[in-house]
Formats: structure tokens, C-alpha cells, sequence
């Protein structure tokens, strides 16, 4: 079994007169990590799979004693895949408010359904996480430091979903399966979404330009539809947890781009078996946008799993002067160039310097990446 980092985070958080909100994709492991934890605290739970139908149908706007009868003398509620519930958010308030000593666990693949739900109803009620996919730091720990590195290219190339890490055959399969199968299961099902053609052109757009600053404009032109629709697809393709954005870092200068941003996925599996490449690194021509992808993306699950307040950036200018990740905390900015030969040369722009005077900067490549994940 391997630890999740989350875990000990809810576990603190337990029975404090609140309820316990855990987000994340599909099939990262947000079921096994809350059964798991109700077995550990050694206490009755019930365990409600919103997809049931007869579930789907008591859940539906219960009144206060229904919800007594149904729960019993169980002392945790978990309801899985909550978004699924018509109301679920009066239906957790309820069970907050009326039961001081039960724990109520909700789980949700997704972010917009569910946060939409809960937010009001649950004001002040919750605690909210999310899960990823195994991270670094969670598997250095389960094996070693050492193993982790060792397999550091078979991660950059199949990710860190659990079916994947835990089942060594059939990699490319599996996660073939999984994109077709998952990746767009909670969008589609909203009903909105129009164009499942287009969203898969546009993952794979995505996909093929990690790293590099996304145009709207040019997304638009190049796939044949109007910008709003684009704008729209990616922001639900966020919300899902498939993608993520670094926005531009901008304070001083005229010629910072101030409105940019950069995608990149959440696992790189996902991203590989999106474009249907599963090559082996030494023959990629994106083994550098991928390694950025990697340590950006560990980078911040990493943060998350620890509480750190972070806002995270990435800097450039008009005439292409860039930083590859920046952070900024406490008052003050740390900034990063990532690259995946330790001995490639690295020069700082001169006008970020001078902009910037006071920034720490760091160089993160292969033999140091480690220290910056975990």
C-alpha cells in the first residue's frame, strides 16, 4: 500500500464539527485513500457510491430524519462521487449541522460540480483538498530516493496514475484506456459540451505545445472555431484536472507580457497517451518541454500536499527573454530555469536582473531535481 501524503493531512482535520471535501480526477485514488482511512481510525462508516441508483435516489433532498434512519449508528458518512447528487450541498449541511459526532467525507472527480454545490451551503463547514496522481515524494518514500530516480524516465514517459504505477504490464494500453474511457467523462456528462470532436483536436493541440505560450487566437484559427468556445474548453479541461496554467509574472517593465500563459498537464502519461507517443526519451524531440512539464507539475502537487501558500509564474518579454518558473511567497520571489542537462549553461537576462534585483535564483535539472519535489 502507498501512503498518500493527503492522508495525514485529513487525518488531523477529523471529527472537528466540519466536513472533509476531496477533489481530484478520475481514477487517482480519491475512493481507496477515504475507505482506507475510515478502516484505519477503527470506526463504524458508511459508504455511499452516488453513481447507485437507489443511493442516487435517498440522497436526492432527504429530510433530517431520513438521513437519521439511513445512517444509523455509523460515526463516518462517506459519499463518493458526490457531484452526482441533485443538492448535495443542503444535503451535507444538513448532515453537518444535525450530527456533532459523525465525519462527513465527500469525494468528487468533479471540480466545478462539486465546489459549485457545496460552496454556499457548506460556507464555512469544510475542509477542502485535492488529490493528484502519485507524486514523487509519495513513491520515493514507499521504495526509496534512489529507485525513484532510477525510474525517473519510465515516470516522464507513463505518469503516475495509480493503475499505472501498481500494474508493470500494459502500460500503453492502460492509459490509452484511460483517456478514452475517463479524461472527458465529467465534461461530457455535463451535457454542454457540443463538440466532442473539437475537444479532442484541442487536447491534443494542448498536448503538443506544453511549455510553450498559448495563443487563443491561434488555437482558434487553427482549429476552426471562435475564441470564446476555446477560452470555455480549456477552462473546463482545468477544472477537470487534465490541465493547468502558469499565468505570466509582470510588475515593472513595459515589455513583460503581462496577459500570457503557459499549459501543461497534471500527469504526462495522460499527455503522452493523448498524442499516442510512448517513445523512449533519447529519441524525443520534446524531452525538454516534457522534463519541464514534470518538474513543474511535481513542483506544485508537492507544494499543495504541504499547505505552502504559493503563487506560481513564469516570466517573459516581447524580444523572448524568459524564466521558466517563478515563485512568489513571503514577500519575495524565487525563480527557476529548468533543464534537463545539468551541464547545459545557463544565463540569467540581464533586464529580469536589473528589474529584480533581489530575487534568488536556481537552476533545477537531473541531478538535483530531488530536492526542489520533495
Amino acid at each position: 500500500m502507498i501512503s498518500r501524503t493527503l492522508t495525514d493531512i485529513i487525518h488531523k482535520k477529523l471529527f472537528k464539527g466540519k466536513a472533509l471535501m476531496i477533489t481530484g480526477a478520475r481514477q487517482v485514488g480519491k475512493t481507496t485513500l477515504v475507505k482506507d482511512l475510515a478502516k484505519v481510525l477503527n470506526q463504524s462508516f458508511v459508504f455511499w457510491n452516488s453513481d447507485e441508483p437507489d443511493i442516487f435516489a435517498k440522497l436526492s433532498r432527504p429530510s433530517s430524519t431520513q438521513l437519521r434512519e439511513l445512517i444509523g449508528a455509523k460515526k463516518i458518512v462517506i459519499i463518493d462521487e458526490a457531484q452526482r447528487i441533485p443538492d448535495i450541498g443542503l444535503t451535507a449541511k444538513l448532515i453537518v449541522d444535525n450530527f456533532d459526532d459523525i465525519q462527513l467525507i465527500l469525494t468528487g472527480s468533479s471540480a466545478f460540480d462539486l465546489s459549485n454545490e457545496l460552496n454556499e451551503p457548506l460556507t464555512g463547514r469544510k475542509y477542502e483538498y485535492r488529490l493528484y496522481p502519485f507524486t514523487f515524494s509519495e513513491l520515493a518514500k514507499h521504495s526509496s530516493q534512489l529507485e525513484e530516480k532510477r525510474l525517473l524516465e519510465n515516470r516522464m514517459i507513463f505518469g503516475y496514475y495509480p493503475e499505472i504505477v501498481n500494474g508493470p504490464d500494459d502500460k500503453e494500453d492502460r492509459l490509452l484506456q484511460l483517456v478514452s474511457s475517463y479524461l472527458f467523462k465529467d465534461i461530457l456528462a455535463l451535457g454542454t459540451v457540443k463538440r466532442p470532436i473539437f475537444l479532442d483536436q484541442l487536447v491534443q493541440a494542448l498536448a503538443l505545445q506544453i511549455g510553450s505560450e498559448v495563443s487563443l487566437n491561434e488555437l482558434s484559427v487553427t482549429l476552426g472555431y471562435d475564441k470564446n468556445t476555446v477560452s470555455r474548453y480549456i477552462d473546463l479541461l482545468e477544472k477537470t484536472f487534465v490541465i493547468f496554467s502558469l499565468h505570466s509574472f509582470s510588475r515593472n517593465l513595459r515589455n513583460e507580457l503581462k496577459k500570457s500563459r503557459k499549459i501543461y498537464f497534471w500527469d504526462l502519461g495522460i499527455r503522452n497517451a493523448i498524442i499516442n507517443n510512448f517513445n523512449p526519451l533519447d529519441i524525443r524531440a520534446d524531452k525538454g518541454v516534457m522534463w519541464e512539464n514534470f518538474v513543474i507539475a511535481e513542483r506544485i502537487k508537492f507544494l499543495h500536499n504541504s499547505n505552502k501558500k504559493v503563487n506560481s509564474y513564469f516570466w517573459r518579454t516581447v524580444q523572448k527573454q524568459e524564466i521558466d518558473y517563478i515563485e512568489e511567497y513571503g514577500g519575495k520571489l524565487y525563480s527557476f530555469e529548468i533543464k534537463w542537462n545539468p551541464k547545459a549553461k545557463v544565463k540569467v537576462p540581464v533586464t529580469y536582473i536589473k528589474a529584480y534585483p533581489d530575487v534568488e535564483h536556481k537552476v533545477i535539472n537531473t541531478d538535483n531535481y530531488f530536492e526542489f519535489i520533495l
